[in-house]
């Protein structure tokens, strides 16, 4: 009887998710409020002839912080960037611009209440917002990449407000561009 109800819960939690994977179809251009950074103001970066927006396809654990790179947080359960945010993602574009040898990862984090899978889309909405913000801002699409770490790497890990607010964050971490064959650094 415990095999029959351990089965019978694990096709319901099956369905249930294959239920809840379903997309809905956008017309091109059309805004909706679960884009990245809806609630913020701002929209999914349109196409401009010549600005590539294509996600780069840079994974890798040699990717570091720098000072002079902005961490940004975000409020409970929100991933829509703040003023406080906008500002500072202003700065680190400006950085990332002048450091074209870079390649640069946005890493999106979570407080750990909420489910797992909840807190790994919230993580990666997040780190496509600060993307997004930094397409809009000038910063090629070709050199930024999105990971969603949701809940897995806290930087506190106390039960409070004030630590939760903490790991509600979004970290831009750089590294230098691989050489390519044949080309001189």
């Amino acid at each position: 009887m415990k095999r029959i109800l351990t089965i019978g819960l694990a096709l319901a939690v099956v369905c249930g998710g294959l239920c809840s994977c379903s997309t809905a179809k956008r017309k091109k251009g059309s805004k909706s409020g679960d884009a990245a950074g809806a609630g913020s103001g701002l929209e999914s970066p349109a196409y401009t002839p010549g600005v590539d927006v294509t996600e780069a396809s840079i994974r890798g654990t040699e990717f570091v912080s720098t000072p002079e790179l902005a961490v940004v947080y975000f409020d409970y359960d929100s991933y829509a960037l703040t003023d406080a945010s906008l500002e500072a993602l202003k700065k680190n574009a400006e950085y990332i611009k002048e450091h074209p040898e870079l390649e640069v990862l946005v890493a999106g984090h979570c407080d750990q209440r909420g489910t797992i899978e909840y807190n790994l889309s919230l993580g990666q909405n997040r780190a496509k917002g600060v993307r997004e913000y930094y397409i809009r801002l000038g910063v090629s699409g070709g050199s930024l990449a999105t990971i969603s770490y949701g809940e897995e790497s806290p930087v506190c890990d106390e039960s409070s407000e004030d630590c939760w607010s903490k790991n509600r964050r979004g970290e831009t971490q750089v590294r230098r561009r691989a050489a390519k064959a044949g080309e001189n650094r």
